[in-house]
Formats: C-alpha cells, sequence, structure tokens
C-alpha cells in the first residue's frame, strides 16, 4: 500500500516547497469494450504520511463494498477531488489514449483556480503519458497507483464513479448487463454482443476489432 512518502518528500523538495501540493491523477475504464473513460484528481493536505494506513491502493485489488467506503471517506478528507469524462464518441474520434488524455485534462481543469495560483503544484498521473499543454510541472509514474497515495485515492473514486454510471445505463440495455462486467470484454459481454449486436454505449471500433465483427 502506498505509504504517503513520495508526496511529503517532494513537498520539500519541489520548488513550491513545504507549501506544495501534490494532484494525484489516474483513470478507469481505457480497456472496455463499452462505456466512457473517467478521471479523477485527488489532492491530501500535507503531510500525506499521515493518511496511510487507511487501507487506500490500487483500487483494481480492493473489493466493490471497501471501494464505495474509501471513496466516501477519502472525499471527506482530501482537500480537493475532481473528475473528467470522455464519452463514447470521443472515443472513437481521438482513440482510447486520446481520450484518456481529455478526461484527465478535464479533471485537472475542475480543480479550483485558486489551487494552482495560490501554491506550487505538482501533478502525478498514473502511466507513462503526461498532459500536453499542461502549465503545470508534471510527472508520469508507471505503477503509481500502487506507489503514491494520491494516485490510489484518484484511481478508486474514479473507478467508483464510473462503476456506478454503467450501473445507471444497465437499465437502458438491460440485455448487455453492463451492471455486472461495467463494460469490460468478459465473455459474457462478449456473448451478448454477438446475439444482440452493438449499443450506442459501446466503442464500436474497438469492439470489430477485439471480437472480429
Amino acid at each position: 500500500m502506498p505509504d504517503g512518502g513520495w508526496e511529503d518528500l517532494v513537498a520539500q523538495d519541489f520548488v513550491g516547497g513545504p507549501s506544495c501540493l501534490v494532484v494525484g491523477v489516474d483513470e478507469v475504464g481505457r480497456g472496455a469494450l463499452a462505456g466512457p473513460v473517467t478521471a479523477a484528481c485527488v489532492v491530501f493536505p500535507p503531510p500525506v504520511a499521515r493518511f496511510a494506513g487507511f487501507g487506500i491502493g490500487d483500487s483494481k485489488s480492493i473489493s466493490r463494498e471497501k471501494r464505495e467506503a474509501l471513496s466516501r471517506w477519502i472525499t471527506e478528507n482530501a482537500l480537493h477531488t475532481a473528475f473528467g469524462w470522455a464519452s463514447v464518441e470521443e472515443i472513437e474520434q481521438l482513440n482510447i489514449r486520446g481520450a484518456t488524455l481529455l478526461s484527465m485534462k478535464r479533471a485537472v481543469r475542475t480543480l479550483p483556480g485558486s489551487l494552482f495560483s495560490d501554491h506550487g503544484v505538482l501533478l502525478a498521473l498514473d502511466g507513462m503519458d503526461r498532459l500536453p499543454d499542461c502549465p503545470f510541472p508534471q510527472r508520469a509514474i508507471v505503477g503509481g497507483d500502487r506507489e503514491i497515495l494520491s494516485i490510489a485515492a484518484a484511481s478508486i473514486l474514479a473507478k467508483v464513479a464510473r462503476d456506478r454510471y454503467m450501473a445507471e445505463i444497465d437499465s437502458l440495455s438491460p440485455e448487455y448487463r453492463f451492471r455486472t462486467h461495467k463494460g469490460y470484454g468478459t465473455e459474457e459481454h462478449r456473448e451478448a454482443i454477438r446475439r444482440h449486436g452493438l449499443s450506442r454505449h459501446h466503442r464500436a471500433l474497438f469492439c470489430r476489432k477485439a471480437l472480429g465483427l
């Protein structure tokens, strides 16, 4: 589990000095066959190490019940949280990488402007990509959701938000059972696509390639 030490070390060494804030950024839904890609930002007030020990970790390794509880806890205890979305149409137009970066950029833009004017800020992003045209210092960290507390927290918020959305659209297209697989390519989901075709919630280009349609 992340221990918050990285964020506190950055606060000491970064150009912003002790008031530096780390914005953890992560996304979910990148590999799904249906639904949007969702990004979240989390900013913890320093020292971040005091938030270790509450079970925050990679959202994929945490049960649904625990993710829900942690999502509420993070929202209550973080200094700032924010979300960004990229739609199925945008995924089709931009490809999944471009849409992922768009969702992250939207999440960052949703943070209050005073955050960037009043403090030294560093964006810490999960993965290899940095945000284009972003005026703030950034670090892209492969496996960041397993190492950086604020990134892990962002992954939990994004996962909970996207899962809720997929449960909501389940009633619009019940034949696909989005509530159970959240749009990912389970065998149940693939069989539903073969039987019923694609809905407006599906990423048509990716589905046709992945399923050989």
